[in-house]
């Protein structure tokens, strides 16, 4: 999903955050769909089914949205969630092939549970998961009762995240895809909704993930192009709009290309042949000016214990004791991190 620009990022400009009490009192726009994909698919049995409520609901997402939320919260960063609205046209070819993996994934889970390939049913069973309609309005009827902040993106929920990014309603955009930084969003935070111990795919291995940084501006400069600029190396490689990119070019190779040629008419006439689902120019155009709207309000409030319960434990039976106890730290870490603050604001524009 997205473009991958990871072998393009210089260590000097990904800078690993080893604490994320730096990022106290900052604003995170974090990209809700993507979080809750994260959630459906690491959070599993080990034979790769997701959990679910007595009447057979996933639930791996309300799951990890509210005990991974609590604990952004508790390193004194204000979290609001950005969903995705309607799909652009141009994404059409994008979306129907992430249909046709998951399909085929199905298929794949279903011959490795009668083989009793355990490992091979949990990593098929992964790929597989699909978010619904109904599960998105449940995270949102969630974050509601935690007084956690939402915004309904028109189209890319990126898009918008990185617009509010830009006018400094927020701090940074926080997503595993690097879509933010074409968008336009000054910072973007990798890892923030995964940090901990994750087992490598089809390895007995566990890695530390940590989150990270990278600054658009610091990137821009290292590699000596403008945004616009990456943006066509997006395009050379593969984006959700283009996703094949162009056979044979990969990161460093669109890279050389992109400073060799500079515009994108050059550019085009320089690579080789090839059938663009989208035109390029209208790629570039979307990135540059997304679908947005100004229709938001951050406002984080008290969490609403009875409601969380009734959401999380009498509907998807949720462990009790466990949900209070975390709707303890969350309603301390509001208390500690966010009242005070809001309190202090509200006072001074009163003035």
């Amino acid at each position: 999903m997205g473009v991958n620009l990871r072998d393009l990022i210089p260590d000097d400009v990904r800078i690993v955050i080893e604490d994320l009490r730096i990022l106290r009192g900052k604003v995170i726009i974090i990209d809700g769909y993507n979080a809750l994909y994260q959630f459906l698919t690491a959070i599993r049995q080990p034979d790769g089914t997701p959990l679910m409520d007595s009447q057979g609901r996933i639930t791996s997402h309300l799951s990890g949205l509210f005990y991974r939320t609590i604990n952004i919260v508790e390193h004194g960063i204000k979290p609001v969630y950005v969903f995705d609205g309607k799909p652009p046209e141009i994404k059409a070819q994008e979306i129907a092939k992430r249909k046709k993996i998951k399909e085929d994934a199905v298929k794949k889970y279903e011959e490795a549970v009668k083989k009793g390939d355990i490992e091979a049913a949990r990593r098929y069973a992964m790929m597989s998961a699909k978010l619904t309609d109904e599960m998105v309005q449940d995270a949102k009827k969630l974050l509601d009762a935690m007084g956690i902040p939402w915004v309904q993106a028109p189209a890319e929920g990126e898009a918008q995240a990185a617009y509010m990014a830009k006018k400094r309603d927020a701090w940074a955009s926080a997503s595993q895809d690097y879509d933010s930084l074409l968008f336009g969003s000054p910072r973007l935070v990798r890892n923030l909704t995964i940090t901990g111990k994750r087992k490598l795919p089809k390895k007995n291995v566990y890695v530390e993930i940590k989150p990270e940084l990278i600054e658009l501006n610091k990137l821009l400069e290292k590699l000596g192009i403008t945004r616009e600029q990456l943006i066509y190396v997006a395009i050379l490689i593969g984006t959700d709009y283009n996703p094949d990119g162009v056979k044979g070019i990969g990161p460093k190779k669109a890279l050389q290309l992109v400073k060799a040629y500079k515009t994108l008419d050059k550019l085009m006439k320089a690579i080789p042949k090839t059938e663009f689902p989208v035109e390029p120019e209208k790629i570039v155009n979307y990135f540059l000016n997304p679908p947005v709207t100004d229709d938001y309000k951050l406002e984080w409030r008290e969490p609403n214990e009875n409601k969380i319960r009734e959401i999380l434990v009498e509907e998807h039976d949720f462990n009790p004791e466990r949900v209070k106890n975390a709707v303890e730290r969350l309603k301390k870490a509001y208390n500690e991190h966010i009242k005070g603050r809001q309190m202090g604001l509200e006072a001074w524009f009163s003035k």
